[in-house]
């Protein structure tokens, strides 16, 4: 199996969740690169569980896109392109947007208080030169976002999004951006929500997301904006 990271056996039922759980957080970590055939035998082995379930917590991965199933050859982690990583961030952006504004007419002081946890583990990373750790503080601040909004709707869409966006990261690391500027970001996305500024909130997290599809897919930000505009109005 590539990479470092081992998978750990299965200890709780139900098995399948457990197993989907652990082959999404290999892919997103690299543990399970983009391409990788996810084999039965293996797999099975280095979880010590049956087929069945291991079956069934594949097809989960396929239902979510972040693994595709090809006729008489097997089940293959996902291949981003270019073009997905923008569409990801296209839909981020409507998620996201639409968690601000109704976390501005919930709790704003609260959200920005438990934002602001995350917000030190995600310095305390970047000051250790902890790239893995950073991206996981990146995704836990975005989920504790949408998780604010108190619509279940939005978590369930953006769930999918998060793991999608963390195999961006991982597969082009060298482009993310520096730590201190996602640190940096992020704290002025937490103060916008305290200030209740719904216009500026809305502007920094469109930026914050142009941001990383420039770094990315090296794209000029007006290109990007361009893209965003097309697809709100048609």
């Amino acid at each position: 199996m590539p990479g470092a990271k081992r998978l750990q056996p299965v200890k709780r039922e139900p098995a399948a969740l457990s197993i989907a759980h652990q082959l999404t957080e290999a892919i997103m970590d690299g543990t399970l690169p983009p391409g990788t055939q996810l084999g039965e035998a293996e797999l099975a082995a280095e979880l010590g569980v049956s087929r069945g379930p291991l079956r069934e917590a594949m097809q989960r991965l396929v239902q979510q896109g972040i693994a595709r199933s090809e006729p008489h050859r097997g089940v293959f982690v996902t291949t981003l392109t270019e073009d997905d990583v923008r569409d990801i961030y296209l839909a981020r952006t409507a998620v996201e947007s639409a968690a601000c504004r109704l976390i501005l007419r919930r709790d704003p002081q609260g959200t920005a208080d438990r934002l602001a946890l995350v917000h030190r583990a995600m310095a305390e990373a970047a000051k250790r030169g902890d790239p893995t750790a950073l991206s996981a503080a990146d995704t836990e601040l975005h989920q504790v976002l949408v998780d604010e909004s108190g619509s279940p709707r939005l978590k369930r869409m953006a769930q999918t999004l998060f793991v999608e966006t963390r195999m961006c990261i991982t597969a082009l690391q060298d482009k993310y951006p520096v730590p201190d500027v996602m640190v940096d970001e992020h704290a002025e996305i937490i103060q916008a929500i305290r200030d209740g500024d719904e216009e500026h909130l809305l502007r920094l997290m469109d930026e914050h997301m142009q941001d990383a599809v420039r770094r990315l897919t090296q794209e000029p930000a007006q290109e990007i904006q361009d893209t965003a505009v097309a697809a709100a109005g048609s």
